[in-house]
């Protein structure tokens, strides 16, 4: 199993939004071969901060199925204008 980690900054007042968009989004990744779970959590500290883990059964599931996938790019679309600045992605064994 493979975590992949990733802290999001959303632009400042577009929590909301990007909650509810976030939530229609979450769909396009559950169908990914490979996919095992995710979760989103929203900081105490810092309205517009979130910490998103999704568990993969392995890296290439994430980096060269999904990342390569059509529904990628639909995730892209819908989410990362919310983003700033860009989040760094990292994996965990």
């Amino acid at each position: 199993m493979v975590l992949e980690v990733a802290i999001l900054h959303i632009v400042k007042g577009r929590s909301e939004a990007f909650e509810k968009q976030f939530a229609l989004a979450a769909e396009l990744i559950n169908c990914q071969q490979g996919y095992i779970s995710h979760s989103l959590k929203k900081c105490m500290e810092e309205d517009d901060k979130y910490l998103l883990q999704v568990e993969w059964e392995t890296l290439e599931d994430h980096q060269k199925g999904f990342r390569k996938s059509n529904e990628y790019q639909e995730w892209k679309k819908q989410l990362h204008h919310f983003y700033e600045p860009f989040p760094t992605v990292e994996h965990y064994q």
